[in-house]
């Protein structure tokens, strides 16, 4: 994995130095809120419902074992000793103190991390395939081409002041784990008639009030090509996109309202006239960077305690069949560990438990681990003769639910419990969801389902992308909750279709058993998945489970 250059740790340092300045002139009512407040979005220093949030980034979800400990050791020193993982590869600190946020920020640098650009009206945290540089399906590791991105962006003079925020998503598989379709701009690596890899691009993603695939704006860029590419993207949408309204102001709207073609023949002229400018240091500087990003060394060994243990432990056959993926290397395993136990804040870890998982990448991981924009932690290159070692030591951890990919894996946004924008709680819903169906002993039976849920209508929780997707809004002081059906992130994305109007906080889980419910007796046989089943059968039996039989009038009503 890429380490910091002294240039890197340099630039790091001195932006630390800069905010402690500015930390102490807001402290000392130099600076007024209003006028502190576009500095510490520059630092990822947010000003929730009770307390600041620092928004740490965590570049395309990658980090070895002694970033894991020093997030774990901010934990329990400056904050209330947890951490939130989020959809976007990053961790958040919710109760940090003023005062104490320049020390965060040092022991961040310490370790070759910082909160920079993961605000304001700029290129964010690029992310990526959780699985890049492990998975089978895997044409090429996409993490090189996100780490150029990276340095390309960070404190990118022409993009510091974009109409809105910009986010870009990259995989190397043709299986989208990365929700590449629902960025700004969507790198999908694929291989031309010569079989030699480059990337799909895809423009106008995004989720939010107005919801969007993104589209194809050229099917194949060589990779030597890639990043002036992207730089006439965004230089283009900073000419052309809306600074007089915030909710029109995102890529999407500027490729809806000038129109895809209109819009591509803007960026090819701009690409053809800042090629030239790249005289080939980009590929010299990812060349640099492919050799940080080279494969460990792969154990040779046999699997006999793994097979042992699936036929004498049933627990740990349960969580091996969920919470493990197909590793491009034999004898090998991509370990997924599950911050969604039963009835606990999704994507939360305690200091504790991420020193756990540090330890374990230490010990057995080849000292890597990821963060998914599902808001799990993931061993990407495990041998499987450890993993009944790692799942003991899981289990003391409870960290070793056995629910990847099942109903109560539910991605959630903080919501009303700590998020100043948000309309409605998201937290309890997912807790009670996912204790719900714990409890009827559903999961299995039911199978893959994503269900994503948002507090308001800015879609942290990914809800328009969810095979069922719930976003919680204020009904005259009340909250109530709409489901979309549909949904779906990867390479076959779709925007979910509303069902009909909300529900009331109470009704929300019992609604969620209907929906089972009615899959369950649809589908046509245990192998179909719920997204299979409800693109076979369409809403209109789901409706009808919900609202009754006159379910079409009542959704023309809402």
């Amino acid at each position: 994995m890429y380490t910091y250059s002294e240039y890197d740790d340099a630039f790091v340092r001195r932006r630390v130095a800069e905010f402690s300045q500015q930390v102490e002139r807001r402290i000392d009512g130099s600076l007024t809120e209003d006028e502190f407040k576009p500095l510490r979005l520059m630092n990822g220093l947010y000003l929730q419902l009770h307390a600041y949030m620092l928004r740490v980034a965590i570049p395309y979800g990658t980090l070895d074992s002694r970033k894991m400990d020093q997030l774990a050791h901010i934990a329990e020193t400056w904050d209330k000793g947890y951490g939130h993982f989020t959809t976007r590869q990053n961790i958040q600190y919710n109760w940090p103190k003023l005062p104490d946020v320049p020390k965060m920020l040092e022991a961040l640098a310490d370790v070759g991390m910082h909160a920079i650009q993961t605000s304001g009206n700029t290129i964010r945290n690029v992310t990526a395939d959780h699985f890049a540089g492990a998975a089978a399906d895997e044409i090429e590791d996409p993490r090189p081409v996100a780490e150029l991105l990276r340095q390309w962006s960070t404190d990118h003079p022409e993009f510091q002041f974009l109409p809105r925020k910009f986010k870009i998503a990259v995989t190397g598989s043709p299986n989208d784990r990365a929700v590449t379709k629902a960025h700004d701009i969507g790198l999908r690596m694929v291989r031309n008639e010569a079989g030699e890899p480059g990337f799909e691009v895809l423009v106008g993603g995004g989720l939010g009030r107005t919801p969007m695939i993104g589209k194809v704006i050229s099917p194949f860029v060589p990779k030597a090509d890639l990043l002036p590419y992207c730089e006439a993207i965004v230089s283009v949408y900073n000419t052309l996109g809306r600074r007089d309204n915030k909710y029109k102001a995102r890529i999407k709207i500027t490729v809806a309202e000038n129109g895809l073609d209109t819009f591509r023949d803007l960026v090819e002229a701009r690409y053809a006239e800042i090629r030239p400018e790249f005289t080939g240091i980009d590929q010299e500087i990812l060349a640099g960077i492919e050799k940080e990003f080279a494969a460990p060394a792969f154990r040779n060994a046999t699997t006999e305690a793994y097979d042992a243990a699936r036929e004498a432990d049933p627990v740990f056959r349960s969580w091996a069949d969920t919470n493990l993926a197909a590793h491009r290397i034999d004898g090998y395993a991509i370990v997924t560990i599950s911050l969604k136990a039963h009835g606990k804040t999704p994507g939360d870890a305690s200091a504790d438990q991420m020193r756990v998982m540090a330890d374990l990448a230490r010990r057995y991981g080849h000292d890597e681990l990821r963060i998914s924009h599902e808001q799990n932690v993931i061993l990407p290159h495990v041998h499987k003769s450890d993993l009944p070692v790692i799942h003991a030591e899981l289990l003391r951890a409870g960290l070793a639910t056995a629910n990847v990919g099942l109903i109560s894996d539910i991605i959630a946004c903080p919501g009303m419990d700590y998020c100043a924008l948000a309309t409605a709680r998201s937290i309890p819903v997912a807790e009670q969801i996912a204790t719900r169906f714990d409890e009827l002993k559903l999961e299995h039976e039911i199978g893959e389902m994503k269900i994503k849920i948002s507090g308001c209508i800015n879609a942290c929780g990914h809800h328009h992308v969810g095979h069922i997707g719930i976003l919680g809004l204020d009904r005259a002081g009340v909250e109530n909750y709409q489901i979309t059906l549909g949904g779906d992130g990867t390479e076959t994305a779709a925007i979910g279709e509303r069902t009909g109007p909300g529900f009331a906080y109470d009704e929300i889980v019992p609604a969620i058993e209907k929906i089972v419910a009615t899959y369950l007796k649809e589908r046509e046989s245990a192998e179909e998945r719920f997204l299979d089943c409800y693109r076979r059968v369409g809403i209109n039996p789901f409706k009808i489970a919900l609202y009754g039989e006159d379910a079409k009038g009542r959704a023309r009503a809402a």
